[in-house]
């Protein structure tokens, strides 16, 4: 792998971590020999678990401390101080609901502003056990997501399925994984999941159909499922400890509900897919990156190979 760890630049004196496709070493040692990819192999049980239930949670992957880095970052996308290059975010909502009893931030693209949020992507406790539950195939990074519910007035992210979203990539071999930066309780809007959803489809395996997003109603899914569906729909609770994280399937149904405890809730998403995943659009897939033609390959600098397991036999 390259040994190259300088960023391109947005513009003038400006950093773009996104032309620089491997671990700079800012959350821990870079990977020298297959030995190191090995050991953050899961074992088969925890494997066959992620394709029973369409998740695993509760997942160590950060110490405390590198979540305290990290929530340093956070200052620049939750309005205490704006960094310079935030043209280059994907998209940037103070209070996506517009509701202020419903406080949601949420962002994409935050990879490409600082050098922790970049490591992030490629964190080896992470892409390694993408790779296995995407049936062993090399991973390729999607985009990553920030999630903010502040203290007391905190809004709902209401169930859905990550893939109803994202059908301008096909085939579906994607993957998401959600970080905690600070513990996750019932009062503050813990992730929760419903185990097996990821078996739910219409059409010969299509997602869910899209919804629109009601930042303070969670339930506005059940009026598309099917019978057997709602007898299913049974949450868990991920209660995610800080520094743990989920892994969870693109038809895994997800949400989380408002936040009205005294204590933030703030998180880091990380999505991916599998390499040889494909544009099924002409148009911008995110917003400042180039039209990939609809049938051509998801490659490029915003797209880089972050795990092959061909690293692990080398």
């Amino acid at each position: 792998m390259s040994a190259v760890t300088v960023p391109g630049e947005f513009k003038p004196g400006v950093a773009d971590w996104s032309t620089v496709h491997e671990a700079t070493g800012e959350l821990g040692s870079k990977i020298t020999s297959p030995e190191q990819w090995r050991k953050y192999q899961w074992p088969a049980e925890r494997v066959d678990q992620f394709f029973k239930d369409g998740f695993v949670s509760n997942v160590p992957v950060l110490s405390t401390s590198q979540c305290d880095r990290l929530l340093e970052d956070y200052r620049f996308f939750m309005g205490e101080e704006q960094h310079p290059g935030m043209e280059m975010m994907y998209e940037h909502h103070s209070n996506q609901s517009h509701d202020p009893d419903n406080v949601l931030m949420h962002a994409l693209g935050q990879w490409r502003l600082t050098r922790l949020f970049h490591d992030l992507v490629f964190l080896p406790q992470i892409v390694v056990p993408v790779s296995q539950c995407l049936g062993g195939k090399a991973v390729r990074f999607w985009h990553d997501q920030l999630f903010a519910k502040p203290a007391y007035h905190g809004g709902v992210v209401a169930w859905h399925q990550d893939y109803s979203y994202w059908t301008r990539t096909q085939p579906m071999g994607h993957m998401t994984v959600h970080i905690a930066l600070e513990d996750q309780t019932e009062e503050n809007g813990t992730l929760k999941y419903i185990p097996g959803s990821h078996r739910w489809t219409r059409n010969d395996g299509e997602p869910l159909p899209v919804l629109d997003f009601n930042f303070k109603d969670m339930e506005g899914i059940k009026t598309i499922l099917t019978a057997e569906e709602l007898a299913a729909f049974k949450p868990v609770s991920a209660l995610l400890k800080k520094g743990e994280a989920s892994f969870h399937h693109a038809l895994s149904v997800h949400g989380s509900y408002g936040n009205r405890s005294a204590k933030n809730r703030r998180a880091a998403v990380l999505n991916y897919f599998a390499d040889g995943t494909y544009s099924n659009s002409d148009e911008e897939l995110l917003k400042g990156t180039g039209v990939i033609p609809k049938g051509s390959q998801m490659e490029g600098q915003f797209y880089p190979v972050v795990y092959d397991p061909l690293w692990t036999s080398q």
